[in-house]
């Protein structure tokens, strides 16, 4: 079965990951980011290597995200994100093929324990399965 497992982040973590601090999140240092870099790199060739790797990417920052939605007059509406109190969005994601979900929340599990400052938010990791062409999952 493909599951869709994606990590969540906000503006400020990305911020955040390019040296600026806030009130959320403190800075990264270089050899944190690289850190982080490698361990998400080590997940990508370990999947790889077991077969359970299909596609995997990082996204880019929330600011960059658009919703589009058609307003009452059909026209579309466009906004700055579907999540705009909070700015968390996916900040990457795996499409994996796996034998079961306890596997895939197995990965989870590891993909949580990224490297990371000490005091940055621990965010998310989401686990979806994804439907097969025949609408069942």
């Amino acid at each position: 079965m493909k599951y869709l497992v994606m990590v969540q982040g906000t503006q400020a973590d990305y911020e955040a990951m390019r040296g600026k601090a806030s009130a959320d999140s403190p800075a990264w240092s270089e050899e944190e980011l690289q850190a982080m870099f490698a361990y998400m790199g080590a997940i990508n060739d370990d999947l790889s290597e077991t077969g359970e790797f299909v596609d995997g990417q990082g996204l880019a920052e929330p600011a960059q995200t658009r919703h589009v939605t058609l307003g009452d007059d059909g026209k579309a509406v466009i906004t700055d994100g579907p999540y705009s109190e909070t700015r968390e969005l996916p900040a990457g994601y795996w499409v994996l093929e796996c034998e079961s979900l306890e596997r895939v929340t197995e990965i989870a599990e590891r993909v949580s324990r990224c490297p990371q400052p000490a005091g940055a938010p621990n965010h998310p990791v989401v686990i979806r399965p994804i439907m097969d062409g025949s609408g069942d999952i």
